[in-house]
């Protein structure tokens, strides 16, 4: 049974780090490269979309990781299983406080309501965003260490 939950918990990470390197490394550039109004309004529809998703998957993960520490804490690697949670909790932390406000501002926007300022505000996200794509790329690294 430990076995089925560290390869859940493991394919539940991976999918979620693609998601996000997806979002910061292929959607996002795509975007970035159609007119401004398109790209706000990309960006904006991604936001929402994402926002509403994204918040249950972070949580769930970090949930199935400290399962993954309890169940198997008496098992081989499970100072890396409690290493990746913790890359986990910041990448968490990292979302509350740096990238949701400004996701949650960017999501209401309109061409016509948009900040003047909206394109910095943008890459403010964007590079918060890579290093929390550098954090959960990090823990899942440890998981599939851990599964060795």
């Amino acid at each position: 049974m430990l076995n089925a939950l560290e390869v859940f918990t493991t394919v539940v990470v991976g999918l979620m780090v693609g998601v996000e390197f997806s979002v910061a490394f292929v959607i996002n550039p795509i975007l970035d490269a159609l007119p401004d109004d398109s790209s706000q309004r990309g960006r904006a529809h991604g936001g929402r979309m994402l926002g509403a998703v994204m918040p249950f998957w972070y949580i769930g993960s970090l949930v199935l990781v400290a399962v993954w520490a309890i169940a198997g804490w008496h098992h081989d690697g499970t100072g890396l299983v409690v290493t990746g949670g913790a890359l986990l909790i910041v990448s968490v932390i990292m979302s509350v406080l740096l990238l949701v406000p400004i996701n949650n501002r960017g999501k209401t926007w309109t061409p016509e309501n948009r900040p003047e300022d909206w394109k910095e505000q943008m890459n403010r996200w964007d590079r918060f965003h890579y290093v929390r794509v550098a954090v959960i790329i990090a823990a899942f690294a440890l998981l599939v260490a851990a599964l060795a």
